[in-house]
């Protein structure tokens, strides 16, 4: 009896590989990951440009720390210029805002609404496309202005609004110019009107200026067209072609 039962344990202990086996195996061990060290290897893969690893690290970073962390709010500004990277402007202007609005770290803030104007700006990419987020964009840069008047954020937000709105300008002046060629004069000077009112400066002014003098010639209105020859001359004297297209209308009194 003591042979067989000797026997079957000879049979267990080499259907278990040889080794007896634990009552109580060892419960598997997890490395603890600290804040900081997810910190520092998620600012790594942004400096080398690798997104997604970059992406992926600030998210986790996240859920490591409070919400009130400093750089809780500086790892939503990373993820920020990472989806901008990636071409993601509606996530990007979210975490720029987010960063912008929660004012947890001091001196943060207009750069951060500055990237969120420029995260809506890179979506209107082309004049063509439906100016909103171009208008969204020239918003925030207002409002970059306004809060923050005294920043470098506020200079740069200044010559963002004067680009885009020659974009809006320009963009104005196409569709003008489409109904021109369609003579379709009237609905054509509702659009060099509106450029011209709305953004009087822009480079596309006189042009928008010259065609509508074209056209009150071609339909006939001969008050519409001293007084915009009128102002042109105040307004816009040394544009090219202000001279030759108002040859023939007097000089107001």
């Amino acid at each position: 009896m003591t042979r067989w039962i000797f026997s079957i344990a000879i049979a267990l202990l080499v259907a278990c590989g040889g080794k007896p086996s634990p009552a109580n195996p060892s419960p598997k061990v997890v490395p603890v990951v600290s804040s900081d060290s997810v910190w520092r290897v998620s600012e790594l893969a942004f400096r080398k440009g690798r997104w997604a690893d970059a992406l992926k690290g600030f998210e986790k970073y996240l859920t490591l720390v409070r919400s009130d962390n400093d750089n809780a709010s500086r790892a939503h500004f990373f993820l920020g210029e990472i989806h901008l990277a990636q071409g993601n402007g509606i996530l990007a202007a979210r975490e720029f805002r987010r960063t912008a609005d929660d004012g947890v770290v001091e001196g943060l803030a207009p750069d951060a609404l500055l990237r969120t104007g420029d995260a809506y700006a890179e979506l209107w990419r082309r004049p063509e496309l439906d100016p909103s987020f171009g208008s969204t964009a020239i918003a925030t840069y207002q409002e970059v202005q306004s809060r923050f008047p005294r920043s470098e954020a506020a200079v740069k937000a200044k010559a963002r609004v004067v680009e885009l709105q020659e974009r809006m300008a320009y963009k104005t002046y196409r569709a003008g110019l489409y109904y021109f060629r369609l003579k379709a004069y009237d609905s054509s000077i509702i659009y060099f009107r509106d450029l011209v009112a709305t953004y009087p400066r822009s480079a596309s002014a006189p042009s928008a200026l010259l065609k509508m003098v074209q056209a009150y010639r071609s339909i006939g209105y001969v008050e519409e067209l001293k007084e915009t020859c009128g102002y042109m001359r105040k307004f816009h004297a040394d544009a090219p072609g202000v001279v030759d297209a108002c040859k023939d209308v007097p000089v107001a009194g």
